[in-house]
């Protein structure tokens, strides 16, 4: 039986729930699974072309599976938070190799794939298959830390575990997706962070928060996490084609697999940076540094400063040093490139 929550946020659905994302048309379990993957700390409108082309790109699980990474990397360039595209590339080589190539429609076997945790398992399960998934991403955390009043840091345990329980607690046995799709949207569309829209809502008569008057205050601030400070020094380096140097990170790194100019953090004088680079320093060059700005991570503030070396002629690269490549945006082969890269790519450019 469909509790009174539920009821009315599905009812609310039918009439102003969202019907256009590309995800709910031809809706597979992959594609249920990118969609969740991508929507993870960014906007669903942010998301759509970005999904549009992964999944005209890489259709399904094997093809994403046999990708290259930097074939992948590349189709999340400009998304962020590249660990999420890493870790989808790497659970859907263990789907091919454990599963044969199927999605996997439990719980337990979801949450053993790297980058799923329990509320992307529940929105495959429900959204995907259409079973009883239970789904707690930060949209139906406020939904129902407001409804229900809860106190506390959403991040803290006790009060996840209290999220869960009523979260479970409200999520129906029948009608698996069209339930999932509705909780979100009601918190994405209508209970929003900052200009909820109570006199829309269809669970506003109950809700614990708009009868106390405080719903702004639900759900609780976290206490803001401290932002470190670094210096970011990078030698940019042009060779007279046009192409610039780029390096692959490691992949367990900032950055991990993706292509950056060179990073000189040990602040070597330019000279000594190039023979290690295997580049002639005879050769005729001009230099200029570019002027430092600001580059902001989650969690780090680098103010980054870039010396850019222009060669005048054409140079090679040592044919051992595969974490080097000379990259030309017309001809180069698909790479992953940071927002940080296509800034620099651009300064120098223009």
């Amino acid at each position: 039986m469909t509790d009174w929550f539920a009821q009315r946020v599905l009812s609310w659905a039918e009439r102003y729930g969202r019907t256009d994302l590309p995800w709910q048309h031809e809706r597979t379990p992959y594609r249920v699974w990118v969609a969740e993957i991508m929507l993870q700390q960014t906007q669903a409108r942010t998301v759509i072309p970005y999904f549009e082309r992964f999944t005209s790109r890489l259709p399904t699980v094997t093809s994403l599976a046999e990708a290259p990474l930097d074939d992948v990397l590349s189709l999340w360039t400009g998304l962020g938070y590249y660990r999420r595209a890493r870790l989808l590339h790497k659970a859907a080589q263990k789907v091919v190799h454990e599963h044969n190539g199927q999605v996997p429609n439990t719980l337990d076997e979801l949450i053993e794939l790297p980058g799923i945790g329990r509320s992307t398992a529940g929105a495959i399960l429900s959204s995907g298959f259409d079973q009883p998934g239970v789904i707690l991403d930060g949209n139906v955390k406020r939904v129902l830390a407001r409804f229900h009043a809860v106190d506390g840091e959403v991040r803290r345990a006790a009060v996840l575990n209290q999220l869960w329980a009523l979260a479970e607690s409200h999520t129906p046995n029948v009608r698996n997706a069209a339930y999932a799709q509705a909780i979100m949207d009601l918190g994405a569309t209508c209970c929003t962070k900052s200009t909820p829209n109570c006199s829309q809502c269809p669970i506003s008569s109950r809700c614990e928060a708009l009868d106390a008057d405080k719903v702004a205050q639900y759900p609780n601030p976290n206490r803001p996490t401290s932002v470190r400070h670094e210096t970011l020094r990078l030698l940019l380096i042009v060779d007279a084609q046009g192409r610039s140097l780029l390096q692959r990170q490691s992949q367990d790194g900032l950055w991990g697999g993706l292509w950056l100019p060179i990073r000189n953090e040990s602040n070597a004088c330019i000279p000594e940076l190039l023979i290690q680079l295997g580049i002639d320093t005879e050769q005729n060059r001009r230099e200029e540094t570019l002027a430092p700005f600001i580059h902001t991570l989650s969690h780090i503030r680098f103010e980054v400063t870039t010396h850019v070396v222009y060669l005048a002629e054409e140079a090679s690269l040592d044919s051992s040093r595969d974490d080097l490549v000379w990259f030309d945006s017309d001809d180069s082969p698909s790479l992953g490139l940071s927002k940080l890269t296509l800034a620099l790519l651009d300064k120098v450019q223009k």
